[in-house]
């Protein structure tokens, strides 16, 4: 047998609660074939069609459903009709259909994918998995009805709405595979394979694409009646957990083959694998927080609860995010559910101000003014959560929930400080949905000062003094045994704090004593505003603005937050078609003026060591590559022409923001931001004004 399960089976009194008496009735009269194992999965095997079709019809809640397309003219004239019947013909083919059945088998397939499309007004095409889908319903020697209403139902049910390449499914997908094998989803981004490149098929056709029929039969029978369709979300995450091993083994591989090796995985399942591959699935679906499910139920279902465009792109997450009622409610649970250990990364003057009580403080500002200093406090934290566990405290968890305010710009650095974590491949690794100001904004709503609220001790200041929202001693009562018991997490975060505080201090006095003066740093551009005439200036009048109206082009502090919605100008290339350098050979190129270390930093909070090559007319990135000392991607080439602005934050200086763009008729055009983390800045800014002035007196004198 080639699928060899290593993962340890986890064991539970799980039910199986039939949706009505009749497939109660169903499953007993096969009680000759029916297993019930001690997990409560029940599987039925060696069923013939007629009683398979009757467990299927009433778990599809489709038994005594009547003929959908008597309405229906019958007419085949859809402009893909063509199409639609080589398609079925090929799966009747497939099939090895006896001769004297093959033309009514194709018409019944034909008439159901042909009704589909006009009743639902889609367009057939070769990319859909409809057919593989009909594929185990035509084992059941079905009239073309009960076919009809078997097919409705399971697309209606148990097909994700937007199965589409990049669609939301995958992205769902991405987050749950990154939340339980962070290792396995960074190779295989990595390698730039994205789920929807290998497992789109396995999702619109519930892995009868695939799996032999008999095996395909064998999971249905288990899938139905469980009747959850996020359950295949688990099923197809158990698919690559058991093929890690190798997966991971295919380093030199090409992204081509590796794809291919994927979307074959589930070929290798046999009948006697389903078991162990639900049992897996719940296991792991018991490890997964509530939220993957309830925000995104309209994944599922009728139209009438359809994606909406506020809906959370799941794309742009850096991890899983879990709503603040599921972070309250899951510490409350039994030790077996998911428990979470909550990290509040705020500034410390907006922890201090209040908190949730069980929070440990991570000061993210740490991460870039004192990287020494933010290592002891990971090391604290993780310590903090290990004791935290032992002792049982109300403050305990294995998932890492991370905090931070609820507003972009603040919560940029958080980001960071996430993505430290991920990159260390730390599993169960989420954030709150939010932040702060959806906490607060729900203990308002559910009336936490009630005398009654289980949660009216959550909210506390680090002083211990009463908040609006909090106790005024900061300690919890656990509900299970009654005692009080004082957070541990707070002890610790306490400890560390006037480190904290103190190191904070220090920087905020180095950028005071250290920053270079604005009038040395403050530069304009010669690009007008929009209704302004140019005008011609000479060399002579460069001690003045080129231009009036025009903002400074470099500031300190009082620049804008970062414009997040535009467009990151890293994230439009791939690693598959840079060009790989060696470093050393570049910085020693006669034409590169300024070499300038640095990390690129992603708006996801990613960073990535690498080095900007200034030259006479243009700025390089060249981001060091992991794998191979020494060498580098040409990440980016910038015409310093084309800096319309470079801006960096009072509070940090050293994160510098790069805009390029080109002027028109409408006025400045960003194409291009790119952010980097630089040691100096304000030398290396410096330098390269510098540069961009000697090119825009070349370019005015010619």
């Amino acid at each position: 047998m080639f699928w060899i399960f290593y993962l340890a089976v986890y064991s539970s009194e799980m039910c199986v609660f039939f949706r009505d008496q009749d497939l109660a009735e169903a499953l007993d009269s096969a009680v000759g074939d029916l297993d019930s194992e001690q997990d409560g999965i029940i599987q039925v095997r060696d069923l013939p069609p007629p009683q398979r079709a009757k467990l299927w019809m009433i778990a599809l809640n489709v038994a005594g459903k009547g003929d959908s397309l008597s309405s229906w003219d019958g007419a085949l004239d859809l402009p893909e009709q063509t199409l639609i019947h080589n398609r079925c013909q090929q799966l009747i083919d497939q099939l090895g259909v006896p001769v004297e059945d093959d033309r009514d088998l194709v018409a019944d397939v034909e008439a159901v994918i042909t009704f589909y499309c006009k009743s639902r007004n889609v367009k057939f095409s070769t990319e859909l998995c409809w057919p593989h889908l009909l594929k185990p319903l035509l084992g059941l020697q079905l009239p073309r009805s009960d076919l009809y209403n078997c097919f409705y139902a399971i697309m209606n049910k148990y097909i994700p709405r937007d199965c589409v390449p990049k669609g939301r499914p995958f992205h769902l997908y991405r987050l749950l595979l990154q939340y339980h094998e962070p290792e396995l989803c960074s190779f295989l981004d990595t390698k730039k394979i994205t789920p929807d490149s290998y497992a789109i098929n396995w999702l619109g056709s519930l892995f009868s694409s695939h799996c032999l029929p008999e095996v395909t039969q064998t999971l249905w029978d288990v899938y139905f009646q469980q009747a959850d369709p996020f359950l295949i979300f688990f099923l197809m995450l158990i698919i690559l957990v058991n093929a890690k091993d190798m997966i991971l083994a295919q380093e030199g591989d090409s992204k081509e083959e590796l794809i291919k090796m994927l979307e074959q995985s589930p070929s290798l399942l046999e009948a006697e694998d389903i078991e162990d591959l639900f049992s897996l699935a719940q296991y792991y679906q018991s490890k997964t927080p509530l939220s993957l499910r309830k925000e995104n139920q309209n994944l599922f279902g009728s139209s009438l609860v359809a994606l909406k465009e506020e809906d959370m792109d799941l794309s742009q997450a850096l991890c899983l995010p879990v709503s603040v009622p599921e972070i309250l409610q899951a510490n409350q649970l039994q030790p077996e559910g998911v428990r979470f250990f909550v990290v509040d990364c705020r500034p410390a003057e907006q922890y201090n101000a209040g908190h949730l009580s069980t929070a440990f403080h991570l000061d993210s500002d740490l991460m870039l003014h004192n990287p020494a200093e933010f290592a002891l406090s990971v090391k604290s934290l993780l310590e903090a959560q290990k004791q935290s566990l032992e002792s049982g405290s109300v403050a305990s968890g294995e998932h890492l929930c991370f905090m931070g305010s609820g507003r972009e710009e603040e919560d940029m650095y958080m980001n960071m400080v996430l993505a430290h974590f991920l990159q260390k491949n730390k599993e169960y690794v989420s954030i709150a949905k939010g932040g702060f100001m959806a906490l607060q904004q729900h203990l308002a709503d559910i009336n936490v000062e009630g005398p009654d609220n289980v949660y009216v001790h959550w909210i506390v200041s680090t002083s211990g003094s009463h908040s609006s929202l909090g106790s005024a001693d900061g300690e919890l009562n656990s509900t299970g045994d009654g005692k009080g018991v004082k957070s541990l997490v707070n002890k610790m975060t306490f400890a560390l704090k006037s480190k904290s505080v103190n190191v904070k201090e220090k920087v905020i006095s180095f950028i005071e004593n250290t920053s270079t003066p604005v009038d040395r740093m403050s530069f304009t551009l010669p690009w007008p505003e929009k209704g302004i005439p140019d005008r011609h200036v000479s060399s002579s009048d460069r001690v003045g603005k080129p231009y009036r109206g025009v903002k400074p082009v470099f500031s300190i502090g009082d620049e804008e937050e970062y414009d997040t919605d535009e467009i990151d100008s890293s994230s439009m290339s791939d690693d598959d078609r840079k060009e790989i350098v060696n470093i050393q050979t570049w910085i020693n190129k006669p034409d590169v003026k300024h070499h300038i270390p640095c990390n690129e930093v992603k708006e996801t909070g990613h960073m990535f060591p690498s080095h900007l090559l200034i030259t006479a007319t243009h700025m390089y990135c060249l981001r060091e590559i992991a794998s191979r000392k020494g060498f580098a991607y040409i990440q980016s080439r910038q015409a310093l022409s084309s800096v319309v602005k470079i801006t960096s934050k009072k509070k940090h200086p050293e994160l510098i923001t790069f805009k390029f763009g080109s002027n028109n008729t409408a006025g400045v055009e960003i194409v291009a931001i790119e952010r980097y983390l630089i040691p100096n800045a304000g030398d290396a800014t410096k330098a390269i004004k510098q540069q961009i002035m000697k090119v825009l007196d070349a370019l005015e004198s010619s």
